[in-house]
């Protein structure tokens, strides 16, 4: 078999050591090339001319936003059963994916996950989300996301750590929960919430400013605890939503006890959850942030987003 490693030299727990153990540990069954992003965007460009070349697997060492690169590039022809199948080594600070996909943590062990599962066939297709935003220009081309899609509150503090990170701060869950306190105290959306979210066949919700779409469960980690606001999303089935109106700070700090409970099960005033949906559809009244896996992808007026059903080939 070929294989393609997509590396990201830029991810939090991503080092040349690491990446040359695992070349020399997928060379014993593999065909192995190996290309090193060196932008964003650049690991989508990369799965795309694999999925060109005929490559049998691509291997992605990196973060969530690597992965979703990847999916992305993979799945430029359209969702199907030809094409290389996506497998998936952990190399940033959250690994999301990966996790969902029941891999190690240790890069070098999730390596040798991988090797065995492809001598024995473990390849299955997955649902993904796909996701389209309105901007002044209009409605932007579906991009796909592996676990989660969302905009508002979530994509603000996602906003916060990007822009934090981009002046040399190390991602880190205290990182991300500074992001958030400061967001929710100081942001205005919480207490004008401006985002109306519409399902097939039922009345609109409005006032919101938190909605999060889920593909997989747990929804995110913080460190090695999960965040799970939507604990019975699946690959194998539709979207599961969690949203959120208007609320005070003892209130959303109650709730987010709840999605991290050993048994997470949020509920109470404020809170509204859906599960296995084919689609849905958000609205704001102002612009607010999105975002997909994880990546800040700027504002927008709306979100259209839809599950479809085994649209990637991925090592289990």
């Amino acid at each position: 078999m070929r294989a393609l490693l997509v590396a990201n030299p830029a991810a939090t727990t991503t080092t040349r050591k690491v990446r040359d153990v695992l070349v020399r540990a997928l060379s014993s069954d593999l065909k192995v090339d190996v290309a090193e992003t060196a932008h964003r965007g650049h690991a989508r460009q990369l799965a795309a001319q694999a999925r060109a070349d005929g490559v049998d697997v691509v291997v992605t060492l990196g973060g969530d936003g690597t992965v979703n690169e990847a999916a992305n590039g993979l799945l430029d022809g359209g969702p199907g059963a030809s094409g290389p199948a996506l497998a998936v080594v952990p190399g940033g600070s959250t690994n999301v994916f990966a996790r969902a996909l029941g891999r190690s943590r240790d890069p070098v062990e999730a390596t040798g996950e991988i090797m065995d599962s492809l001598r024995a066939g473990r390849i299955r297709p997955v649902s993904l989300g796909a996701a389209s935003a309105l901007s002044p220009e209009g409605w932007t081309e579906p991009r796909w996301f592996a676990f989660a899609a969302g905009m508002g509150f979530d994509a603000d503090v996602i906003s916060r750590v990007e822009a934090q990170r981009a002046r040399g701060r190390r991602s880190t869950g205290a990182l991300y929960v500074r992001a958030a306190v400061h967001a929710f105290l100081l942001g205005r959306d919480r207490r004008r919430p401006p985002m109306t979210l519409t399902l097939p066949g039922q009345p609109p919700v409005d006032g919101l400013f938190l909605t999060l779409v889920s593909n997989v469960s747990p929804w995110s980690y913080l460190g090695t605890r999960p965040i799970d606001p939507n604990p019975d999303a699946s690959l194998d089935g539709g979207l599961d939503v969690f949203a959120m109106g208007r609320v005070g700070a003892v209130r959303m700090l109650h709730h987010v006890r709840q999605t991290m409970a050993d048994r997470p099960d949020a509920r109470g005033r404020g809170v509204h959850r859906w599960h296995d949906l084919p689609e849905l559809e958000l609205t704001s009244n102002r612009p607010q942030g999105w975002q997909l896996d994880g990546d800040h992808l700027g504002t927008a007026t709306g979100l259209k987003v839809r599950s479809v059903p085994e649209a990637l080939r991925v090592v289990v």
